[in-house]
């Protein structure tokens, strides 16, 4: 990693990010989900999305969406392909009106992982692998966060519910331990 940008992932920087609060230390990883049109895998909407180029008339979705100045630090697409939209050392637009412990803002202080998903279709192992092994990187540059690693629903509950049910902790978990 240099200057909090994976060598080993697409990078394609989004203008939806700015600089961390001066002194705030990354102490959370957020694990989220998405799918552009919703159920729907592959093409270039998510990336359209976090760089500000989705056209509103390209799906009927769409059009309450496109106008949204939203990014996060990276996809993980189906087949485990990385994209990095925002260096870790900056602060991406991904937890909205978020909590974490009695801390509002969860951007100011957390890294955000966004997994071509939906709460109901179960991820790829090639996800799973890919997230534990990218937890692991960041868990090493930043120490903080390897007892914070919650879902979207977890800081901002009745708001969001991504990753969802259906995304396997336990196995995610154990992916991670394996890698020490």
């Amino acid at each position: 990693m240099v200057n909090g940008w994976l060598s080993e992932a697409k990078k394609i920087a989004s203008p939806y990010c700015d600089a961390r609060p001066e002194q705030e230390k990354v102490s959370l990883l957020v694990v989220h989900n998405i799918s552009l049109p919703p159920g729907e895998f592959g093409g270039s909407y998510i990336t359209d999305l976090f760089l500000g180029r989705l056209d509103g008339s390209a799906h009927p979705y769409f059009s309450s969406i496109y106008t949204l100045k939203v990014s996060a630090h990276c996809l993980i697409q189906r087949d485990g392909a990385i994209i990095q939209y925002v260096s870790f050392n900056d602060r991406a637009w991904h937890a909205g009106v978020s909590q974490f412990k009695d801390r509002e803002k969860c951007n100011d202080f957390s890294i955000g992982i966004e997994l071509e998903g939906t709460d109901a279709i179960p991820y790829t192992d090639a996800q799973y692998q890919q997230l534990s092994k990218l937890t692991k990187v960041i868990t090493n540059t930043y120490p903080d966060i390897c007892e914070n690693i919650v879902g979207h629903c977890d800081i901002a509950p009745g708001r969001k519910t991504d990753p969802g049910d259906i995304f396997d902790w336990r196995y995610f978990r154990s992916l991670l331990n394996q890698l020490g």
